[in-house]
């Protein structure tokens, strides 16, 4: 509301607005709207949504917007160097209202994650493992083919997402247990299946999975080491944040050309490691990154200035077309193309143009913002955070508890959530994350590794 009140002064407004997503941490994390859960330590309860998906949804959402003003005002890191590009006279009001959309959107999130919470939760089931490290083993190592041949047969392929993230994170939380357990077999086939992750992730031509391997493994680290972690973890990840840049940005370059996946890859490290003017580019590349690709809000002002200006609010469109794309397309043959469905809005507002071969779905703030406005935005991201809440709470009933329940199966199989993605992406990932979820279920229980709690 403060920041509203100031909207003349668009400085003020936008820096109130962007504390006040920091606020809303503290007043969560202190506990003072509700209590948060207290049956677990506090590091051995990270990927509840209260913690993991609202710091990371919010924070990329919310507080990287901050390169962006900065960049507007002529500075590069510390240093001014004016703007190299034109910039409009009233830019400043575009980022402060585009900031204080963020924060309502973050405000309703964290309103929904609150009103979802409900623990501790009741365990109808528990988890029979004589070794927790060879289950979790056990999960990665099967998923991770089955998500590849599925993703082969055009019928299951709605599955091969949710298998191959589970086989993810299944494998670095079975690292992690290999060494708690000391096991050195565990240890090597589960080291052998982060580094495959890695790879692949590095054959991805995205950053995020990359960063998120790291993150995970140093999470899922801090209930063995506790704080002994944090001095490697953060260091790794700021190092991540520079270099990946760089390096994803010559690998797009390479596979642009016709080059397949590992070649580029491997070009993009000799880049890297035999380049003489490697600290300048990397400064160049990091900086573009965090102004243009970490922070969305440069596409975020298009919309805003689009619509309801030239383009009417799609009010309950985009969630009839969200609910559309959940039928899949062995029973819909005439299904439409869900990119293209997504992509139609971006080219209306004059994201990118047509011809751009560049991918840029809307976030989920804007396809609220787009639907309603500024009420779109609260109802759709209150939702949000109160869904994936109570899915997490309902993992947790089905799996006996936090461990099995919201650090694997819901970090495993709802990890669109961390970072959310436009209407359809969302709806169709959500719905075929939670029927994959009662099919272990059922799985677990016929193998006898869920049983029923007395």
């Amino acid at each position: 509301m403060l920041s509203v009140a100031v909207r003349s002064l668009p400085h003020s407004s936008y820096l109130i607005a962007w504390f006040g997503s920091f606020f809303i941490f503290w007043v969560c994390f202190k506990g003072i709207i509700k209590k948060l859960p207290n049956d677990l330590p506090l590091f051995e309860q990270l990927l509840r949504p209260v913690f993991f998906l609202h710091v990371i949804f919010a924070g990329y959402m919310a507080c990287t917007s901050i390169f962006y003003y900065v960049n507007a005002l002529g500075y590069e890191y510390f240093s001014y160097v004016g703007n190299r590009d034109f910039l409009s006279g009233d830019i400043y009001k575009s980022i402060a209202l585009c900031q204080r959309y963020y924060v309502l959107g973050h405000a309703a999130l964290a309103h929904g994650i609150i009103a979802g919470m409900n623990d501790p939760q009741e365990k109808k089931y528990r988890v029979y493992a004589p070794s927790m490290s060879n289950l979790l083993l056990g999960i990665s190592v099967a998923c991770l083919p089955l998500g590849y041949v599925f993703s082969k047969i055009g019928s299951l392929n709605q599955f091969s997402v949710q298998l191959s993230g589970l086989s993810f994170v299944a494998g670095s939380i079975a690292l992690a247990f290999a060494i708690r357990e000391n096991k050195s077999v565990n240890l090597w086939a589960s080291a052998g299946l982060f580094v495959l992750n890695m790879m692949s992730a590095l054959s991805s031509g995205f950053k995020e999975p990359i960063i998120i391997c790291v993150l995970l493994l140093g999470v899922f680290l801090l209930p063995v080491y506790g704080k002994k972690v944090l001095p490697v973890l953060i260091p790794v990840l700021v190092l991540l944040f520079f270099v990946l840049p760089t390096f994803i940005g010559n690998f797009r370059k390479i596979s642009s050309q016709g080059t397949d996946a590992i070649t580029a890859r491997n070009k993009s490290f000799d880049s890297i490691f035999n380049n003489d003017h490697l600290s300048n580019d990397l400064q160049e590349d990091n900086w573009a990154f965090l102004t243009g690709r970490l922070s969305e809000i440069s596409m975020f002002i298009t919309y805003t200035q689009s619509t309801p200006y030239y383009i009417p609010y799609y009010k309950t469109n985009l969630l009839k077309s969200a609910l559309q794309t959940i039928v899949p397309r062995v029973l819909w043959p005439g299904k439409p193309n869900v990119e293209e469905l997504v992509m139609n809005r971006v080219y209306a507002a004059r994201v990118v143009d047509r011809e751009s071969i560049v991918s840029a779905k809307p976030a989920f703030i804007v396809d609220c913002y787009l639907s309603y406005g500024g009420i779109g935005i609260w109802i759709g991201l209150f939702l949000y955070g109160y869904v994936a809440q109570n899915l997490s709470a309902l993992a947790e009933r089905m799996f006996g508890g936090y461990f099995m329940g919201t650090a694997v199966m819901f970090a495993g199989l709802f990890q669109i959530l961390w970072r959310g993605n436009s209407f359809e992406f969302v709806a169709n990932a959500v719905f075929w994350s939670l029927i994959t979820m009662l099919i272990f279920q059922k799985v677990f229980k016929a193998r006898g590794i869920l049983y029923q709690a007395s």
